[in-house]
């Protein structure tokens, strides 16, 4: 008899993990996910990414605003055996986690206790991690505190973006999922508590964390860069707004050792936009107007009359 399970998760990194469990034939009773809302400048509503899959497959949707005030009644009569979370987005109370006999099982993109909380690529790169990975774990009251079960480890690229190696972690994800789900099946799961003295926990984004300080140096701004793609978005100040920068690198001996950390020191179509920072230069090379579309910086600049030795200011928005 195939295992009933019900899903709860919300954005693209979680459709890899649902679809694993429909594909591999278990019985998906139902799906949890965050309420529909609007999104972009024209604020239509738009489904989660999970809501999507599961209507394609004929999946119940569920859409409470939290789960454990309106939605443990409809969990309830799912009857599930075991419960999946990935990226979900609410808390689940005690009530909600003893409804599953098999628990909550959890697929967290960090290697845990390392990167606890909603954000944790985003945090593994801007930190500098080499390396990141997936945790599987048994969820219980606190935040990504839960026993670890299985984990997948891979490298962080010097050119990875956060949507890059979430879209690359959210295949391993899956895969680590059907292998823990297995080996709980057959009892045989490996089970070990998380090391408190181990555990790092960073908040969620916000749209300030984008702002580049160049005095931070150059290896944090290109972090910043990385890890800020494609949400919020990296960016700077121009007196018409804000710019935004999706791609960079360092440059070597700019001659702005002695300049204040965003100035800019070269401005135009050979050498590109090249800022100073703290202790170098970076280049920006792609970056992105107001009310623009993404371009080379170089044809940013054809358009837009940036003059060396102008500070680029570090205002929040």
């Amino acid at each position: 008899m195939s295992l009933r399970v019900v899903f709860m998760g919300t954005p693209h990194f979680a459709v890899p993990s649902l679809q694993a469990l429909v594909e591999a034939g278990y019985d998906v009773a139902g799906v949890f996910t965050q309420p529909d809302r609007p999104k972009g400048r024209g604020g239509k509503v738009e489904q989660s990414p999970v809501k999507e899959y599961a209507v394609s497959r004929g999946i119940p949707v569920f859409q409470p605003n939290r789960i454990r005030v309106d939605g443990v009644a409809d969990l309830r009569s799912l009857a599930p055996d075991l419960c999946v979370t990935a990226a979900f987005g609410q808390i689940l109370s005690q009530e909600v986690l003893d409804i599953p006999p098999l628990g909550t099982v959890n697929v967290h993109a960090s290697l845990l206790p390392r990167h606890r909380g909603a954000a944790p690529v985003q945090w593994a790169i801007l930190q500098g991690d080499g390396e990141t990975g997936i945790t599987t774990m048994l969820t219980d009251k606190g935040i990504d505190t839960g026993d670890i079960l299985l984990k997948a480890a891979c490298s962080i690229l010097e050119t990875d973006t956060a949507g890059g190696l979430l879209q690359k972690l959210s295949g391993m994800g899956a895969e680590l999922l059907l292998k823990t789900i297995v080996l709980l099946e057959q009892g045989t799961c490996p089970r070990q508590k998380q090391l408190e003295s181990d555990a790092t926990y960073e908040p969620m984004l916000t749209k300030e964390m984008g702002l580049l300080h160049f005095g931070e140096g150059t290896q944090l701004c290109l972090r910043r860069v990385r890890a800020m793609d494609p949400w919020p978005g990296a960016y700077a100040r121009l007196e018409e707004g804000v710019l935004k920068v999706w791609q960079a690198a360092a440059v070597e001996d700019e001659g702005g050792r002695d300049a204040r950390p965003g100035t800019i020191l070269s401005a135009d179509s050979s050498h590109g936009l090249v800022l100073a920072t703290e202790d170098g230069a970076i280049r920006l090379i792609q970056v992105q107007a107001p009310n623009g579309k993404r371009m080379d910086a170089r044809d940013f600049l054809r358009g837009h009359a940036m003059q060396t030795g102008r500070l680029l200011s570090e205002v929040r928005l």
